[in-house]
């Protein structure tokens, strides 16, 4: 585990969630996947007037909320008990529309929007042509998945995985659609409930609209 990324560790006699953490990731080993609708209009517009890919847009406001809250950037450190990720890198997908397959690509998070696309667009244009299942190496152990179902306005969407639920988010959103002007998507979390609760998954929507309204100043 040698240059392993920077996390602090959480201190377990006084964390209020150390029984929660204990009951899910050793008794009942569970994640659980909350849909939301979210409204993108601010996002859409701006990548619009600025000629952006709405993509990058999205992946932003949903890695500044991930790199928000404690609860979306759990991790299990080497010598044991619950850490926290200093911060959270993005593993996204790219569709691949000649042979209908998708690559996993990876990108460091970056707190400012301009430094984010950038970095984005960097990411994109190195290997976005690359084929198989990870299309750049040396992915990290601090990240989170996001992917895109551009196909489809769906109502749910749950990522199922074998062994234990993932402490890190699942992130999947779908087609925008238009009503009286505004614009809306379908987004889903899956999570391990030792992770997060209800509660954490709720205020990670909040916080994501909040992010996704802020590209309106």
């Amino acid at each position: 585990m040698d240059n392993l990324p920077a996390y602090r560790k959480i201190d377990l006699e006084t964390w209020p969630r150390r029984e929660h953490f204990h009951y899910y990731r050793n008794v009942i080993k569970c994640g659980y996947s909350l849909t939301a609708r979210l409204d993108v209009t601010a996002a859409l517009k701006r990548a619009r007037r600025e000629h952006l890919r709405f993509y990058g847009c999205f992946l932003y406001a949903a890695a500044k909320t991930v790199n928000s809250m404690d609860a979306m950037r759990m991790m299990v450190p080497p010598e044991g008990g619950v850490g926290v990720w200093e911060t959270s890198n993005l593993n996204f997908t790219v569709f691949h529309p000649e042979d209908e397959t998708f690559t996993d690509l990876w990108m460091e998070y970056s707190p400012a929007f301009e430094d984010f696309y950038r970095e984005f667009s960097r990411v994109v244009e190195a290997y976005g042509d690359c084929r198989g299942i990870k299309g750049r190496p040396g992915q990290p152990a601090n990240f989170f998945c996001i992917s895109c179902l551009p196909w489809l306005d769906f109502t749910g969407c749950t990522t199922h995985s074998v062994g234990e639920p993932a402490l890190f988010p699942i992130i999947d959103f779908g087609r925008f659609t238009e009503q009286d002007g505004r614009y809306t998507l379908p987004a889903t979390v899956t999570i391990s409930h030792a992770a997060a609760d209800g509660y954490h998954t709720s205020l990670f929507f909040k916080k994501l609209q909040e992010n996704l309204d802020a590209f309106e100043s």
